[in-house]
């Protein structure tokens, strides 16, 4: 991405924010409980410019149809049953408790996992470390982790952003972005992506040609976060924003 200064990044996120909610909003719409959601970002930095994994979604969804996204979802219940190699650094696990109703270690752990289960789902990438013992998970898309004997390693997350759809949406997330390293790709399943899949082909691209492509508001400003986090070394203790429209005003704090 071209070279801007603090201050020229932050206003050009409050645009792009601010589009998001003005894009595709229907007032008269139920109101909507936001459903949270872990988000994945695979980021490729063995190169000279830094790449990231993306996925164009099925035309046929009737959520971002055709939009290219980072994989994620909302939270599954098996989620936080989940054994993992390495837990959530401590700083990440506090992060993760700000802001939220009934703040907990299990929530937070059960954010980072399905950002994690969400991307083997609609990518057939599983984050983790090799293990050799047979291990006990719940059933679903962590059985497939069982038979590849992979841990989830959730110690090398790092939380990128925070944000919660606006009002006025059919769909509302409050989803959590997270980021890692494409060294920590432990195994890959063929196969998971196609033409009838949820993600009908995968990307890698740097950060600049993936800011061209068809992208939802929020995965642009994530990009933009993503961009600033690697400018200042890539780093676990860098401040983490959270975009959130209470009343119809847009709000970026830093959690």
């Amino acid at each position: 991405m071209r070279e801007t200064t603090r201050p020229e990044r932050i206003e050009r996120i409050h645009q792009l924010v601010r589009h998001m909610n003005e894009v595709d909003r229907n007032l008269s719409a139920a109101y909507v409980r936001a459903k949270d959601a872990g988000t994945l970002i695979l980021v490729d930095r063995s190169g000279r410019a830094p790449r990231v994994l993306l996925g164009k979604r099925h035309a046929g969804h009737a959520f971002m149809p055709g939009k290219y996204v980072f994989p994620g979802g909302r939270v599954d219940r098996s989620d936080a049953r989940v054994p993992v190699a390495r837990p959530l650094a401590p700083e990440l696990e506090a992060l993760l408790m700000k802001r939220v109703p009934r703040p907990s270690p299990v929530k937070a752990r059960a954010l980072a996992l399905s950002a994690i289960r969400e991307t083997f789902e609609e990518t057939g990438i599983m984050v983790g470390e090799r293990g050799t013992d047979p291990l006990l998970a719940p059933k679903g898309a962590w059985s497939a982790f069982i038979r590849a004997k992979v841990l989830p390693d959730l110690s090398a997350l790092q939380l990128i952003g925070r944000a919660i759809t606006p009002p006025g949406r059919t769909h509302r997330f409050d989803a959590r972005f997270f980021a890692i390293d494409a060294s920590r790709i432990a195994h890959r399943l063929d196969g998971v992506t196609g033409p009838d899949a949820e993600l009908i082909e995968l990307v890698w691209m740097p950060l600049q040609q993936a800011a061209r492509l068809d992208l939802p508001a929020v995965t642009r400003v994530m990009l933009e976060e993503l961009d600033v986090r690697i400018a200042a070394g890539f780093r676990q203790n860098l401040p983490v924003p959270f975009y959130r429209m209470p009343r119809g005003r847009f709000l970026r704090e830093i959690l």
